[in-house]
């Protein structure tokens, strides 16, 4: 089964009005100088809240995408300084990124609250891009598959419209330190995921469901990374916050496409 490549970009708590208006003109640039098969490559950025108004319009008639980094799970209600998936997705979001490993290991949002979250993702129409992952501690005991498998049985259910679910594989030691899971490594985890999917919910949603690496991706190790089976694309941190770097990801990408069409 053919899966979509995605490269997307977390730009967490960067970028004022201005300067995101210069990153995006940039990308878009970039983007129409890469030529074909660009247009096989899903590209994603998820800007801060106080900017998806106006990236809307600055992405408007693009090929990109743009989605939330973070949501409450509840429609409405008394949640002072909260932003509902109902609100981001009136800002022209497709989707919205929960269980980032910031969410989950700074702000201390439970697995409850993250399933929840995937549910009312869903229901307001949103792709929801499902982050899991293991600390440095973690992989040294040998409990990546464990601690992983657990994220997803949390997250995920038999009921769910898997086709507007994306996984996002996370190694928390990897994120903004400047290591990265070697391709390998990523590929055994994704592979792993697949397993765990397949045995859940059977080989269809196994097959289809896209898994992306996360975690100190640049335009130096992008490449290897999407070369393996299981990895469908790169969810970037610190490289999406310059045009040129995120728009050599996507190139590589693109590349890697074009090696596939030959």
């Amino acid at each position: 089964m053919s899966r979509r490549t995605v490269i997307a970009g977390n730009w967490k708590m960067h970028k004022t009005l201005g300067e995101a208006r210069e990153l995006v003109s940039g990308l878009r640039q970039r983007l129409e100088a890469l030529g074909s098969p660009a247009d096989r490559i899903d590209v994603l950025i998820f800007p801060p809240a106080t900017l998806l108004f106006p990236m809307a319009k600055a992405i408007a008639g693009s090929r990109i995408l743009m989605g939330a980094q973070n949501a409450h799970d509840a429609a409405q209600g008394a949640f002072t300084g909260e932003t509902s998936m109902r609100h981001v997705a009136d800002t022209g979001c497709a989707h919205v990124l929960v269980g980032h490993s910031e969410r989950r290991h700074v702000f201390g949002e439970s697995a409850e609250f993250l399933a929840r979250k995937v549910v009312s993702g869903l229901a307001a129409g949103l792709t929801v891009v499902y982050c899991v992952g293991e600390t440095l501690a973690e992989r040294e005991a040998g409990r990546t598959e464990a601690v992983v498998g657990r994220h997803l049985d949390e997250g995920l259910s038999a009921d769910l419209d898997f086709s507007r679910i994306i996984l996002a594989y996370e190694p928390v030691w990897a994120i903004g330190t400047g290591r990265t899971a070697t391709p390998q490594q990523a590929q055994d985890v994704h592979q792993f995921i697949r397993s765990h999917l397949s045995k859940r919910f059977g080989g269809p949603v196994s097959d289809g469901m896209r898994v992306l690496y996360g975690g100190s991706v640049k335009p130096d190790n992008a490449a290897g990374l999407l070369e393996q089976r299981d990895i469908d694309g790169l969810l970037v941190g610190g490289a999406c916050l310059s045009a040129e770097d995120f728009a050599a990801i996507i190139g590589s990408a693109v590349n890697r496409a074009r090696q596939i069409l030959s």
